[in-house]
């Protein structure tokens, strides 16, 4: 049988309605403490969150369920997923947790668990997790002498902050460019501008007054209208636009146009390829990421390994193949030599070295390929599986047999939210609308 709570980034729901109430986050952090229970010794957990309203109440009832069970918890306020991640090594914790729902808007919430490694769960220890959560714990509490503390670490944004930095060559300093980030009102609203600030760039902030409720509203990397209009006003070199918990990154360029996750693969590739530093020759992407980047890594000696998405795919393969460069069209950008999830601001760093290093502009320093016509549309469903109706399924096949392999169809259920996604990619532009066009209209048929 499956895994039922957990999608391909956590736990993720509606905050206060199933799965995201305070009383499954306290039970789901009663089983993460006892399936991680190895030896006598104390054991600790690190919580970090982003700046959503109900992540007081989600942090409160995690914290009562791992005290519980003997573990010890600390807690860092607002910081980025990815300095969870760090702070788990660096703390010699036996897991970390992050309270997010990543790019969602603030009703939503969710719950990452990091292995002792600083890696995500597997699908097996998701599983197993699971499976505790249907048993009853309370005969598996802690004895009164045995309960965990809790307390407020301070100082770890700041150790975040250095760690981004060390990521750059000693003597590189980003003097001389302005930069203008958009932290999307969550988890990196201090930590990114300080680190930028304190590289020597001129930096602008936008997205950085959080209130609980205005996380990733008209502002971060799914919504960098602002940022473009701020760039061109500013005159600024760069735009650097994060998610609501900084583990992925869109770049606007000095005249204000996007550049994805697949431009900024491909530019991160070849200058580690240029350095030597690639340790495969190649990088790992997703089904999601555009014919263009295989073909243009293909032409200068490089191979695309795809896996389906969800960056923790992505980084499975990336350790099982020894890759150090992957990440996913969205912006998730994982580099493994410095961590081991995606991080917005380290891959954005690697960017501004690059533009630092050929003192060219980001808009041809970023575009290293045409990408391919792609359409991504998204199907809302209440319930059901409208995948598995027999329309749809005759409406993919017709657009295949369409395409007749000038093309590719991507369509698969959101990890995350009640979508149906549905990318197509082909040379003829036209002929692609048509066919995704043909295929949403079935699905939406279904889906009603």
């Amino acid at each position: 049988m499956g895994r039922k709570l957990f999608g391909t980034d956590g736990i993720r729901g509606r905050a206060n309605s199933w799965p995201i109430t305070p009383e499954l986050a306290m039970k789901v952090a009663m089983a993460v403490g006892l399936s991680f229970r190895k030896g006598s010794h104390r054991h600790r957990v690190v919580i970090g969150k982003d700046t959503r309203l109900s992540g007081y109440m989600i942090e409160t009832a995690m914290v009562a369920g791992f005290t519980a069970v003997g573990v010890d918890v600390f807690m860092t306020g607002p910081i980025p997923t990815p300095g969870v991640s760090m702070l788990t090594r660096s703390l010699r914790c036996d897991f970390g947790v992050m309270i997010s729902a990543s790019h969602n808007p603030y009703y939503d919430n969710g719950i990452k668990i990091f292995g002792p490694d600083g890696y995500k769960l597997s699908d097996e220890i998701e599983k197993e997790i699971e499976d505790l959560l249907d048993q009853d714990l309370s005969t598996r509490l802690a004895a009164s002498p045995d309960l965990g503390r809790a307390k407020r670490i301070d100082g770890v944004q700041d150790r975040y902050i250095e760690f981004a930095k060390r990521t750059l060559p000693r003597h590189l300093s980003l003097s001389g460019l302005r930069v203008v980030i958009d932290c999307g009102n969550g988890a990196a609203y201090r930590v990114a501008p300080d680190a930028l600030w304190e590289l020597g760039a001129e930096v602008f902030k936008i997205g950085v007054e959080p209130d609980g409720r205005n996380i990733n509203d008209g502002c971060g990397s799914t919504a960098p209208g602002q940022l473009q209009r701020k760039v061109t006003e500013l005159r600024a070199d760069i735009g650097i636009a994060l998610d609501g918990d900084a583990d992925r990154v869109i770049i606007v360029d000095e005249k204000g146009v996007i550049v994805d996750g697949d431009q900024l693969m491909a530019v991160v590739a070849e200058s580690f390829a240029e350095d030597q530093r690639l340790s495969r020759k190649g990088i790992v992407a997703t089904v999601m990421s555009n014919l263009g980047l295989e073909r243009h890594l293909s032409g200068i000696g490089l191979e695309l390994v795809r896996t389906k998405v969800g960056d923790r795919y992505v980084v499975e393969e990336m350790r099982n193949g020894g890759y150090n460069v992957g990440g996913e069209q969205s912006g998730h950008i994982v580099l493994s030599d410095y961590s081991t999830t995606g991080d917005g601001l380290i891959a954005a760093l690697q960017i501004l070295a690059v533009v630092q290093r050929q003192d060219r502009p980001v808009s041809e320093i970023c575009h290293r390929f045409e990408p391919v016509p792609q359409v991504l549309r998204n199907v809302r469903f209440q319930g059901g599986r409208p995948l598995d109706d027999a329309h749809v399924q005759a409406a993919i096949r017709e657009g295949e047999g369409r395409l007749n392999g000038s093309g590719r169809l991507v369509i698969r259920p959101s990890g995350t939210e009640p979508l149906i996604r549905v990318m197509g990619e082909a040379d003829d532009a036209a002929l692609l609308d048509s066919v995704v066009e043909d295929i949403v209209s079935a699905l939406s048929r279904a889906a009603t």
